[in-house]
């Protein structure tokens, strides 16, 4: 779906050139071509990574399968530069060697954190880079929204906290920078049937400034019977010593993600409401694929850098530990160096 319904809907409308598609089923392969215009279909993605005419690899693939393909990729003399979707691994300790052996390759790894390209967190984060609410006082994020799990999931130990938490805890990571520690509570979903642990999660984010930063996942969002009407939903809000800033994610329901803040700096106290018509999927992936297709036009390390990733992994696996050991866990526990 997010190859089909999101990134070629993107690309298209942005005029990128599509070379060649593969995919795990031939056949599906086809269809989305044919769909798109795409003149050629691989048999295999492995086939892809060897055509000599492709300079950027999009990978979206399971977590568990997609690191060898990104390390064939890294083999390849013709490929520049490789987008891979998160989560990038199954593990800190692998995303760290692919960050490592992406560096050695001399190969730009940049990792598709594309809620960081939605309109309101863009928004948002120039609202804070200009000062205009002041000191961070309190921020969370608050999704009520029931997700598409895909069937590889249920292959796992970790569902929630690094298939949906992981766009989270990242654009918490883009817009403040990086936590002292994560606390992380969890319970089972019970729509979800297959085995997990982390079904609805909730997590607290402290920094060093004194910001407390929450962010729920709340996958169950009632029971979504016949009949029941459902109210979906993803907002968000900071609020600061000089403004507050809300906002809602357009992900849920299908329509434009929006921002409202007022601020005593910029607005004298009063609410201001920017609009536009264009919406997190799929338009916000043009600008995923742009900053690698820039950093490879220019010779500058992409907007997402694979070692940026890595502390949003780290993240992640804090957030897990804390589980484990019901207690807040420091971001200093964990090495990201070899």
């Amino acid at each position: 779906m997010i190859v089909s319904e999101v990134q070629l809907a993107a690309y298209a409308e942005a005029g990128f050139d599509v070379v060649a598609i593969a995919s795990r089923t031939q056949a599906k392969a086809s269809a989305v071509a044919a769909r798109y215009g795409i003149g050629t279909v691989h048999a295999t993605p492995r086939e892809l990574i060897e055509d000599e005419r492709i300079q950027i690899l999009d990978i979206a693939f399971p977590p568990d399968l997609q690191p060898d393909l990104i390390r064939h990729a890294l083999t390849q003399p013709h490929i520049k530069g490789i987008l891979a979707q998160k989560p990038l691994a199954l593990s800190l300790e692998e995303a760290i060697t692919l960050r490592d052996e992406a560096a050695a390759a001399g190969k730009i790894l940049s990792v598709n954190q594309n809620m960081r390209y939605d309109q309101s967190i863009q928004v948002l984060s120039q609202i804070l880079d200009a000062g205009e609410l002041g000191e961070p006082v309190i921020a969370s994020i608050d999704m009520r929204a029931v997700p598409h799990w895909q069937d590889f999931l249920s292959e796992y130990d970790r569902l929630t906290l690094a298939n949906m938490s992981v766009h989270h805890l990242d654009a918490l990571r883009f817009l403040f920078g990086e936590p002292i520690d994560i606390f992380t509570a969890a319970r089972t979903d019970p729509r979800t049937h297959f085995a997990h642990t982390d079904g609805i999660v909730v997590s607290t984010l402290r920094f060093e400034s004194g910001l407390i930063a929450v962010s729920l996942e709340d996958v169950w969002g009632g029971p979504k019977t016949d009949g029941f009407v459902s109210d979906d939903y993803i907002t968000w809000r900071v609020e600061g010593t000089a403004g507050v800033a809300q906002g809602t994610i357009g992900w849920a329901t299908g329509v434009p993600s929006t921002i409202r803040y007022s601020s005593n700096i910029s607005t004298s106290g009063q609410w201001v409401s920017p609009s536009w018509d264009t919406h997190w999927f799929p338009h916000a992936f043009i600008g995923v694929m742009e900053q690698l297709q820039y950093a490879i036009e220019s010779a500058t390390e992409p907007a997402l850098t694979v070692a940026d990733n890595v502390k949003t992994m780290a993240l992640v696996e804090a957030g897990y530990r804390s589980i484990a050991e019901n207690r807040p866990v420091k971001l200093n526990e964990f090495s990201l160096s070899h």
